[in-house]
C-alpha cells in the first residue's frame, strides 16, 4: 500500500450539527480536504490545519472534473498525506464516493468511509414529513431526477405506479415530467412536498399536490437544490401543525377567568 490514504466523508444534509462525530475526528486528522459545493463552509473549521480545495459544482460550472478530482486525490496521497474527501449528505447515495474510492483502492491507496446522514431522509424529516408512516405509507423510493445522459430516470414511471412514498434528488429541472408520470397513473390531488436547501438557514419548502406543485414552485421561486417528497405523508407535516395549534388554543383556554 502507498503511504497516503484516502477517507471519503458524509457532511449530512447541510446543518453543521448534522455531520458524525467520526466525521469530524476523520476533518480533525485530515491533511487535505477536498469539499464539495453542498458542504458548509463551517466544518472546514474543525480541520485547522489542512489544506482545503473546492472542487464542487454550482449551476453546471464545474472547478475540476471528476477524472481531475480522482488525480488530485491520488497526487496528495502520493505525498504521504491523509486525504478526506467531504461530500454532502450521504457519499454513497448519489455522491460517487464509491467510484472515488475504487479509483484510489485501484492504485494501492488505503481507503475508507464514514457514512453521512442522507437528505433523501432527514431534510424530509426536519420538516416533519416522515419517509415511512403506518396506514400511508409501507416503503420509500430514492431516485435521482437527473441520469448521467441528463434524462429523466426510468425508475420515477416505476415509482409512480406504486403506494411508496417517492423522493427524488436533483429533479427540479424535470419537475413537470415528473408530475405528468403521477397524473397518468391517476393521482392528481396525492400530496407533495419540494423542500430547498433542507435544514440550512436559507431553507425554503413549498406544499402542494402533484396538480398544483409546478405552480408553488414557480410562485416560491423553487429551485435546486432541493428534494422533492411525493406521497401520503407529506400530510404529517400539517397534522403536527394543527395539533400544536390545538393545544395552544386549549392552553389559552384554561387561562382564561371564568
Amino acid at each position: 500500500m502507498r503511504n497516503g490514504r484516502l477517507t471519503v466523508v458524509g457532511a449530512g444534509p447541510g446543518d453543521v450539527d448534522l455531520i458524525t462525530l467520526k466525521g469530524v475526528k476523520a476533518l480533525q486528522a485530515a491533511d487535505v480536504v477536498l469539499y464539495d459545493a453542498l458542504v458548509s463552509a463551517a466544518l472546514l473549521d474543525y480541520a485547522p490545519q489542512a489544506e482545503k480545495i473546492f472542487v464542487g459544482k454550482r449551476k453546471g460550472c464545474y472547478t475540476y472534473q471528476q477524472e481531475q478530482i480522482n488525480e488530485l486525490i491520488v497526487q496528495r496521497a502520493d505525498q504521504g498525506l491523509h486525504v478526506v474527501r467531504l461530500k454532502g449528505g450521504d457519499p454513497f447515495v448519489f455522491g460517487r464516493g464509491a467510484e472515488e474510492m475504487e479509483y484510489a483502492a485501484e492504485l494501492g491507496l488505503d481507503v475508507a468511509v464514514v457514512p453521512g446522514i442522507s437528505s433523501s431522509v432527514s431534510v424530509p424529516a426536519s420538516q416533519n414529513i416522515p419517509v415511512t408512516k403506518r396506514g400511508a405509507a409501507e416503503s420509500f423510493w430514492v431516485i435521482t431526477g437527473t441520469t448521467k445522459e441528463h434524462k429523466l430516470s426510468n425508475d420515477v414511471a416505476l415509482a409512480a405506479k406504486s403506494s411508496a412514498t417517492v423522493i427524488i434528488l436533483m429533479g427540479m429541472s424535470k419537475l413537470g415530467e415528473i408530475m405528468e408520470l403521477f397524473k397518468q397513473e391517476g393521482k392528481v390531488q396525492t400530496p407533495v412536498a419540494i423542500i430547498q436547501n433542507g435544514t440550512t438557514e436559507h431553507e425554503k419548502i413549498g406544499i402542494g399536490t402533484v396538480a398544483s406543485i409546478e405552480n408553488k414552485a414557480k410562485e416560491q421561486q423553487l429551485s435546486n437544490p432541493a428534494i422533492i417528497i411525493i406521497g401520503e405523508v407529506v400530510n404529517h407535516r400539517q397534522r403536527i401543525l394543527d395539533i400544536q395549534k390545538e393545544y395552544q388554543y386549549k392552553g389559552k383556554k384554561s387561562l382564561v377567568k371564568v
